[in-house]
C-alpha cells in the first residue's frame, strides 16, 4: 500500500486551524459575568481576523460605527455597576496570540465613548485590551447632572474598575496572570493615565499619556474663556477664520518659523516664539482691510497668546502656543462657546442647565477649582509611589496642539521636578516627555507626528519597534530597562499611507531641544537634527 506524505505547509495549516478552533471554543464557553459582581454580559463573541465589526447600539455622537479587527479575538462586553445609580460599559478584547500583557485605553473630551480603534490596536499587538464608556454614553455631559457617581466614574473610577476587572478576567481566560500592565491614552486619556499613576500606582507598570489634560478644571475654564475673548462671530471686532489662517498665521511664521534655522512651516520649539501682533496693526487709511488688525483685534490676539491669570496675577493656565491657529480658528477661536466646557460648567460645576456661557467669568473658574468635581484636577506633586515600584511614564505633546496648549505639559514637568527636587537625570529614571513639532492635538499636522500613539492606519504602517513606536518604547523600558532617548516620528505624504513616507524626525525628550545642524545638511534628513540642552 502506498502511503502519501502530507506536505509540511498542510500540517501547519491544519495546526493553525485547530488552534483557532480551540481558541473559539474557549471564547464561547467563557462566562465572565460569573466572576464580576452584579455584572451583566452584553456581548460574547469570537471575532475572526479580518472582520469589520459593527456597533449598531453605539451612541452616534461617538462616531464609531465599525472597527476592523486584524487578530482573532474573543470580544467580551459587560455592564458593571459602580454604585446604586451608576455603571460602566466595559469592553475587553482577548487576542488569540497573547503576549502576557494587558493594556487599558483611555477616553477623550467629556466623552462616554469606548475608543474601539485603540482597543483593536492593543489586541492586534498581543495585549489583552480593555476600554470603557467612562460611565456615560455619548459626547455630551447631561448624564453628570445631579449625579456625583457618574462624575466620579468619569474622573477615575471607570478606568480603575476596568483595570481590576481586566486583570482578573485575563487570568481566568488564559489560565495565567498578565505579567505586565500598560496604559495608552491621549488628551483626557492622557490625564487619566497620570491620575492613575498618582491614585493607583499599582494599576500600571507603564503609561503612555499623550497631550494630557492635567490641571483639568483650569483647562476647562481657559477653554470657556475664549468666547469672551473673541466675541461672537457677528461682533464688530471678531477675527475671521480666514484672517487667522492667512494674515495672522503667516505673520507668526514670518517671525518664528526660521528661529530653528529651517523655513519649513513648522515652529520647532514654540517656547522660543514671542509673537508680536502689533506688526499687523492697520494704518488709518486701511482700517477695515482683511490683511491687518485694528487695535481691539491686536489686544485679542495678544490675550490669546498670553497666560490666563487670576486677578492677583498668578497663573490660572498657560498661553496658547503660536502655530496652532490654523485649526484653532475653526475651534476655540470660532466665535461660539466650546461645547465640552459648556457642558462641564452647566451640568457639573454650576449645576445649572440654563447657564449662559457668554456670561463666563473668573468667578466661575474659582468655583470649578474649589469644587474640583470627582477630584478630577490631576496635578500631583509627586509620583514617587508609582516610580518606586518601577513604574515608567512616557508623555508626548504636539507643539501646535489646538485644544490643549503644549506649554501646559512643560509646566507639569517642571511642577513635578520642582515639587520633588529632582533634576532632569532623576526625572529621566521614571518620566520622559517628548515634544513633537508640527503635531496637532494627539494626531495629524505637518510634522512627523505618527509615533504609534493609538489605533489608526498610520500607526499600523510604521515599524513596530522601540525607535518608531512609543508603546513598544514603553514596553522595552519597563521589561528590558532600555529607556528611550528619542522617539522617531513618521510623516506620510499628505498623511496618506499609500503615498509613502515624506520624512522622519527624531523627537527629543525634554528638557532637550531638537536643533538643526545647519548649512550643508538637508532639513528632511533625519540625521540633520540633534538633541541639545535648553
Amino acid at each position: 500500500m502506498r502511503v502519501m506524505s502530507i506536505p509540511s505547509f498542510a500540517l501547519t495549516a491544519f495546526a493553525a486551524t485547530s488552534n483557532i478552533s480551540r481558541f473559539q471554543d474557549r471564547c464561547l464557553s467563557f462566562r465572565p459575568e460569573l466572576h464580576v459582581y452584579n455584572s451583566t454580559r452584553t456581548e460574547l463573541a469570537f471575532v475572526p481576523a479580518g472582520t469589520n465589526l459593527t456597533f449598531p447600539d453605539n451612541d452616534p455622537t461617538c462616531n464609531r460605527k465599525s472597527q476592523l479587527v486584524s487578530e482573532d479575538t474573543c470580544r467580551v462586553a459587560l455592564s458593571i455597576p459602580t454604585s446604586n445609580r451608576s455603571s460602566i460599559t466595559f469592553e475587553m478584547w482577548l487576542p488569540g496570540s497573547w503576549t502576557g500583557r494587558i493594556l487599558a485605553t483611555g477616553n477623550g473630551g467629556i466623552d462616554g465613548c469606548v475608543k474601539y480603534e485603540d482597543v483593536a490596536y492593543g489586541a492586534a499587538n498581543g495585549f489583552s485590551t480593555v476600554g470603557t464608556n467612562n460611565g456615560h454614553n455619548g459626547t455630551y455631559g447631561d448624564a453628570f447632572y445631579h449625579n456625583d457617581d457618574v462624575v466620579v466614574d468619569y474622573a477615575w473610577r471607570a478606568l480603575h474598575t476596568s483595570v481590576e476587572v481586566g486583570k482578573k478576567l485575563t487570568a481566568l481566560f488564559y489560565g495565567v496572570s498578565a505579567q505586565k500592565s500598560y496604559y495608552l491614552g491621549c488628551s483626557l486619556g492622557g490625564r487619566q493615565g497620570i491620575n492613575s499613576a498618582d491614585l493607583f500606582p499599582e494599576d500600571f507598570d507603564g503609561i503612555v499619556a499623550g497631550s494630557p489634560a492635567v490641571d483639568f478644571n483650569s483647562l476647562y475654564s481657559w477653554r470657556a474663556s475664549f468666547i469672551t475673548t473673541t466675541g461672537n462671530a457677528d461682533s464688530e471686532n471678531f477675527i475671521s477664520a480666514d484672517t487667522w489662517k492667512t494674515t495672522i498665521h503667516e505673520e507668526i511664521l514670518r517671525q518664528c518659523d526660521e528661529i530653528d534655522g529651517v523655513l519649513d512651516g513648522i515652529i520647532e520649539d514654540p517656547t522660543l516664539c514671542h509673537f508680536q501682533p502689533e506688526t499687523l496693526r492697520c494704518r488709518l487709511e486701511d482700517e477695515n482691510a482683511e490683511t491687518c488688525l485694528n487695535e481691539n483685534q491686536i489686544q485679542e490676539v495678544s490675550a490669546i497668546f498670553s497666560d490666563y491669570l487670576w486677578p492677583n496675577g498668578s497663573l490660572l493656565y498657560p498661553a496658547m502656543q503660536p502655530g496652532s491657529e490654523v485649526l484653532a480658528a475653526d475651534g476655540l477661536y470660532v466665535g461660539e462657546e466650546y461645547k465640552p466646557s459648556v457642558d462641564w460648567f452647566k451640568f457639573v460645576v454650576l449645576q445649572d442647565p440654563s447657564w449662559d456661557p457668554a456670561t463666563y467669568k473668573l468667578e466661575d473658574a474659582l468655583i470649578a477649582a474649589q469644587r474640583n468635581p470627582g477630584g478630577i484636577r490631576t496635578w500631583p506633586s509627586s509620583l514617587n509611589a508609582f516610580a518606586s515600584r518601577g513604574g515608567k511614564l512616557l508623555t508626548y505633546h504636539g507643539q501646535q496642539d489646538q485644544q490643549i496648549t503644549s506649554f501646559n505639559s512643560v509646566r507639569f514637568y517642571e511642577h513635578l521636578a520642582n515639587s520633588t527636587g529632582y533634576d532632569s537625570e532623576k526625572m529621566d529614571e521614571f518620566y520622559r516627555f517628548f515634544r513633537i513639532p508640527g503635531m496637532n492635538h494627539c494626531a495629524s499636522g505637518p510634522g512627523a507626528w505618527v509615533v504609534g500613539q493609538g489605533g489608526s492606519v498610520a500607526s499600523n504602517n510604521i515599524p513596530y519597534d522601540k525607535a518608531h513606536n512609543i508603546l513598544v518604547a514603553l514596553v522595552d523600558w519597563v521589561e528590558k530597562g532600555e529607556a528611550p532617548d528619542t522617539i522617531t516620528g513618521t510623516k506620510f505624504v499628505d498623511d496618506d499611507v499609500s503615498k509613502g513616507i515624506a520624512y522622519r524626525h527624531r523627537h527629543c525628550r525634554y528638557p532637550l531641544r531638537s536643533v538643526y545642524k545647519g548649512a550643508g545638511h538637508k532639513p528632511l534628513d533625519i540625521d540633520s537634527w540633534g538633541c541639545r540642552a535648553l
